[in-house]
């Protein structure tokens, strides 16, 4: 189905941080098979948008001025509630997990407050669910070390820098996979938390009517089965899709 055109004609601005599988730089070109998802929706709306990768906290920072439009893959949090008009439509289901060292000793039973004597790793302003968050910020674990990409994290941990890298589960195994680091470093189970990400939209730019054709669109590539075959194609790690 075709959309009239927008109201707006001038591009929409969305920015997202470098995270891989699901958005990332190559030559120059953003890619992703959440990158294509999003593309997608806009390209049925006939509405045009620039999407530009940059810091996770830069990001959200611009959400929340108003010097982007809208961000992905947004975890919803009651902070940026205030300022973001976040879709209704679930963009991309992702889970929380613990990373450790193949030789570590750590075990993980889903309670995070046994921890309270190990040092994570995680990306600066990025939550990672309100179990991880909640438990950070009423200090039953120690805060983590911060860096501002995945990768640097990756690369942090192979380092023995802290202990347990804490991430999103499928960012953490492409990033290890590129690296050729899938031996070195093992997950624990059970995941900390399945969580939904979706688009935020700046409450600022006044977006609503755009949100909400968005989470239209976006149900109709769930319902016709474009949206699962996007991911079948783009991703080379298995995702958990309902």
């Amino acid at each position: 189905m075709i959309y009239a055109a927008s109201a707006i004609s001038a591009p929409l601005e969305l920015v997202t941080l470098q995270y891989p599988p699901y958005q990332y730089e190559e030559n120059g070109q953003t890619k992703g098979f959440v990158v294509e998802i999003v593309k997608e929706v806009f390209r049925r709306m006939q509405q045009p948008v620039n999407i530009t990768l940059m810091p996770w906290t830069r990001s959200i920072k611009m959400i929340e001025d108003g010097t982007a439009d809208a961000v992905f893959t947004a975890y919803k949090t009651a902070e940026r509630e205030v300022f973001a008009d976040y879709s209704k439509e679930v963009l991309m289901p992702q889970a929380v997990s613990l990373f450790v060292l193949k030789e570590s000793n750590i075990k993980f039973d889903g309670d995070l407050q046994k921890l309270a004597n190990y040092s994570f790793g995680a990306v600066n302003k990025v939550s990672y669910g309100d179990v991880f968050d909640n438990a950070v910020k009423s200090k039953l674990i120690k805060a983590p070390d911060v860096t501002y990409t995945g990768e640097q994290n990756v690369e942090k941990l192979l380092a023995k820098r802290f202990d347990i890298l804490v991430s999103n589960k499928y960012g953490a195994l492409d990033i290890l996979r590129r690296k050729g680091a899938e031996h070195k470093v093992k997950e624990l189970a059970p995941e900390v938390q399945a969580i939904p990400s979706y688009m935020a939209f700046s409450k600022k730019r006044n977006l609503r009517a755009i949100r909400d054709k968005f989470d239209e669109i976006l149900s109709a590539m769930k319902k016709d089965g474009s949206y699962q075959r996007m991911i079948a194609s783009q991703s080379s790690v298995e995702l958990k899709i309902k």
